[in-house]
């Protein structure tokens, strides 16, 4: 039994613990991380951003508020990420949260700085309504800000928040350069890779049928998806670059495939001649794989006209990536037309890590096909597994001993087009290329940040529907189940606590 001094005194001693341990939360603030992707854990290319501020940074959340559960997180993870950069940039960095939605005038300050509104629609009173919401922030350092005009919810926000902060506290940006003039894509034609870039990076073009050096100040150089033949002033300038410690991307197509004329080709630029002196094939082969896009096919069936996806297993999708930084992240990458990669594995003087394979069901065709969209695949035509289709390849025989080269069996998975004939690619597509460039360049490690977010990981598709419905339930009556067993068995060990005291009692 207490008495009335043993309970106060208790009191005041928990009272004191607790207030210790805010006044330490407060100082030593920590939290346990156990995502697979360690998605709430800063990386270290941040914390060596946050601590190399030397001005105030101050960040200008636009959150609408009253909003639907899953985009409530979004406000609530970009406000933890906030918290934590504050506490790690020693009070450098401060934030303010503003509901544009508020007030006519805090949503028309919110458009004029950039904030792109989007529709969303929220349920409210089992009835469905379009609401206009902002989730985007204004950073600023000095007289200089950037926008983050949405945050896409399961985006890399960690990256979009550092990268800002880097480039608004660089002066000059370092340079890549990106080669021109030998049929390959202009620099209009690959926006996406251009816009991932232009965060840290200022894209250049590069001529090499000028005659004059590469410059070296350039971090690398990529050669995308050259159609022309490279000959005798080309090379050296590239042997030159290399042997002076320049980094080389290669995105190159060994094969041409026209669906319009259902026929494919080889293409021969030299570029092959000169990676083969190296050590490094890119087959002259159509690489295919069971696990594959679709193309669209018009039918007829009747007076109807339709178009049909039909899988095409010469658009290789690619899910099979190692554990490197220049594929952290990337989910899947689909490769149209794209041609299987061998290195010589005896030669010691050449290091290569595979970064990208296909599926274990996986085939080469001959260069010279006439395609067939209708055609019936089989086990036989895939009797080949993980086939490379990208690589890291450095060492001596490369160039100095810092050099390095990536080299990807397919040109075009990164290009956008030109004109009427431009579109989207997926994401993963661009980032891949762009990750490979950072790589050879760069010396922060923000590359490991652009596809660090919230991934959608859904059941696998070729599960039957039985073992579906199985784990489906399972994941949502198993807690449940788990604290239901504990309340039990803590009530009845409370029970029998009390049944032990009451027979001491009587004792």
């Amino acid at each position: 039994m207490f008495n009335k001094k043993t309970l106060k005194i208790r009191l005041l001693l928990i009272t004191i613990v607790l207030v210790l341990v805010n006044v330490a939360a407060d100082r030593f603030w920590f939290r346990l991380d156990f995502t697979a992707d360690q998605r709430y854990t800063l990386s270290n290319a941040t914390l060596n951003i946050l601590e190399s501020i030397d001005q105030p940074v101050t960040v200008s959340a636009y959150f609408s508020e009253d909003l639907p559960p899953h985009i409530v997180d979004v406000r609530n993870d970009f406000m933890d990420l906030l918290m934590e950069y504050v506490k790690r940039s020693n009070g450098q960095i401060v934030y303010e949260f503003i509901n544009p939605n508020e007030s006519e005038e805090t949503e028309q300050q919110a458009q004029q700085q950039g904030i792109t509104p989007v529709m969303v629609n929220i349920r409210e009173r089992d009835q469905v309504k379009q609401q206009r919401i902002y989730l985007g922030a204004i950073i600023q350092i000095g007289e200089s800000k950037d926008i983050i005009p949405f945050i896409q919810p399961g985006a890399a926000m960690e990256y979009a928040l550092s990268s800002t902060i880097k480039k608004l506290s660089v002066m000059d940006k370092p340079k890549i350069g990106i080669v021109q003039g030998i049929g390959g894509p202009s620099m209009q034609a690959i926006q996406q890779v251009l816009a991932l870039l232009s965060v840290l990076y200022d894209a250049v073009p590069v001529d090499l049928s000028s005659g004059k050096p590469i410059p070296q100040h350039l971090k690398a150089i990529a050669i995308i998806a050259p159609r022309d033949t490279l000959g005798m002033q080309e090379f050296p300038l590239l042997e030159n670059y290399i042997n002076n410690g320049g980094n080389v991307l290669i995105a190159m197509n060994r094969v041409d495939g026209d669906l319009s004329q259902g026929m494919g080709a080889p293409i021969a630029t030299g570029l092959e001649s000169w990676l083969a002196a190296k050590g490094i094939i890119v087959d002259d082969n159509f690489l295919v794989d069971a696990s594959c896009g679709a193309v669209s096919v018009r039918r007829q069936q009747g007076m109807f006209t339709f178009n049909q996806q039909i899988q095409f297993p010469y658009f290789p999708l690619i899910t099979n990536f190692s554990d490197h930084v220049i594929t952290k992240g990337i989910e899947s990458v689909m490769l149209p037309f794209a041609s299987g990669i061998t290195y010589d594995e005896s030669d010691t003087n050449l290091r290569v890590t595979v970064l990208a394979t296909t599926s274990k069901k996986s085939g080469k065709v001959s260069s010279n096909v006439q395609f067939d969209v209708s055609k019936q695949w089989s086990e036989n035509d895939f009797p080949i597994e993980n086939q490379a289709v990208a690589i890291l390849a450095e060492g001596p025989r490369i160039g100095n001993g810092n050099s390095k080269i990536v080299v990807f069996g397919d040109g075009d998975f990164a290009v956008n087009g030109e004109g009427r004939a431009a579109q989207q690619i997926q994401p993963d597509n661009a980032n891949l290329l762009v990750n490979a460039i950072d790589f050879l360049s760069d010396d922060t490690g923000l590359n490991e940040l652009r596809t660090k977010g919230v991934t959608s990981r859904p059941i696998d598709p070729d599960l039957e529907d039985d073992t579906k419905t199985m784990i489906k339930y399972t994941n949502f009556l198993l807690p449940i189940i788990l604290i239901i067993v504990y309340g039990l068995a803590r009530t009845q060990m409370r029970r029998r606590e009390r049944l032990k005291w009451m027979e001491e009692s009587y004792v």
